[in-house]
């Protein structure tokens, strides 16, 4: 015969052999005084769903317990009414038990509140074969619905169960990536460009400068007659005059040219940068400098960034530039957004899928652009987030 539990506030406290027939062999709950247990709600709705409770007696409303327990539909219903969210991580909860793992709610004075996991975790999940006590945390759950928003800047280390509107579920693996490259290729001090309006060109730009950095495209053609121009994005000629290595001999606005004016024309690297961040900023606001700062970050890691507009992000990436002849596929697609950026699972979604499916690793740099035209160096005000598929 199946034992009944007893709603206590926010928990269901079960006696007898519970300790024994849950706990040990199985991982519900928490042990408390002699065999008894307590089970959260999603665990006692999950094993009344599976029979092997009886019912639970629900608190009546002076207090004391109604005589007749409620069934997994009634107490299904009542939990729904009484916790956040209650439904979509029963499911969740249900789907990763079913794909043999023991799992404890992420809060104390449950097993799983001991685990150094994030406030927004619903739900760890231990490794397969062992326990809460034995076992270490093979996933921190994060249980949302569809039409949740999920803060970016809190996310990294978590995975991501959404729940949509038919129940089904997708699972997201949230994580610090790797990008550490190896490209080994310094520009040269002395390029000199002009500044048109969205854009640098080099008229003689050093062969080195695209076929081993990978700075910029070629102006060429098949029955060009002049060659070594080199047009660079503008996010590529303020990285550049902001390392010291780019002047600019004119700048060109609205047809015409102001060649005259150091700080204007830029004739030296810093009065460059502050003419190239300038236009950058007119052309697509304050966007521009958060991909300043996430492009020299980037380099900074001895990686490639090249624009990944034909994918909808704002880069791609190549870890390992040789020469632009033997260029490997690139590894990263990069989304820049603001530190406090809010993602909707749906939007999550079909980024990830895209991704996927051009075989790179979806990317994003949260930053606020604050350190996009400063000194060198790996910027540690920009967050790092990578977000895949995962199956657990």
């Amino acid at each position: 015969m199946q034992p009944t539990g007893d709603l206590r506030g926010d928990a269901v406290h079960v006696g007898g052999d519970a300790r024994q027939r849950f706990y040990d062999s199985r991982g519900y709950g928490r042990p408390l005084g002699g065999n008894a247990i307590e089970l959260s709600r999603v665990e006692a709705a999950h094993l009344l769903f599976r029979g092997d409770l009886a019912g639970v007696r629900l608190e009546s409303g002076d207090g004391g317990a109604d005589a007749d327990p409620a069934g997994f539909e009634r107490f299904f219903v009542d939990s729904a009414a009484a916790t956040d969210r209650f439904a979509v991580r029963y499911l969740v909860y249900a789907d990763l038990r079913d794909r043999g793992f023991y799992l404890s709610p992420a809060r104390d004075p449950w097993p799983g509140g001991r685990a150094d996991v994030p406030d927004a975790v619903d739900v760890v999940a231990y490794e397969r074969g062992s326990t809460p006590d034995t076992g270490n945390v093979r996933y921190p759950v994060r249980v949302v619905g569809e039409r949740e928003s999920v803060p970016a800047g809190d996310l990294a280390g978590q995975t991501l169960a959404v729940v949509d509107e038919e129940s089904d579920i997708t699972y997201f693996e949230a994580a610090t990536p790797k990008l550490a490259g190896s490209t080994a290729y310094d520009p040269p001090a002395d390029l000199t460009g002009v500044l048109l309006s969205d854009r640098v060109v080099l008229w003689d730009a050093p062969p080195d400068l695209y076929e081993r950095g990978f700075y910029g495209q070629p102006l060429s053609g098949r029955a060009a007659a002049v060659e070594g121009i080199v047009q660079l994005s503008l996010v590529e000629a303020a990285s550049l005059a902001a390392d010291g290595s780019l002047r600019l001999s004119a700048v060109v606005a609205g047809g015409g040219a102001d060649d005259g004016d150091g700080d204007l024309a830029g004739d030296d690297p810093a009065s460059a940068a502050a003419a190239i961040v300038a236009r950058g900023r007119a052309v697509e606001g304050d966007r521009f400098d958060r991909r300043l700062a996430a492009y020299r970050d980037l380099r900074e890691r001895r990686t490639v960034p090249k624009t990944g507009f034909k994918f909808g992000a704002d880069f791609r990436t190549y870890l390992d530039v040789d020469t632009v002849e033997d260029l490997p596929h690139s590894e990263h697609l990069v989304r820049v957004v603001e530190p406090d950026h809010v993602l909707a699972p749906r939007e999550l979604s079909l980024d990830v899928r895209l991704a996927g499916g051009v075989r790179k690793e979806l990317v994003f740099a949260l930053t606020d652009g604050s350190g996009s035209a400063g000194d060198a160096g790996t910027d540690d005000r920009i967050e790092w987030l990578s977000v895949g598929r995962l199956t657990p």
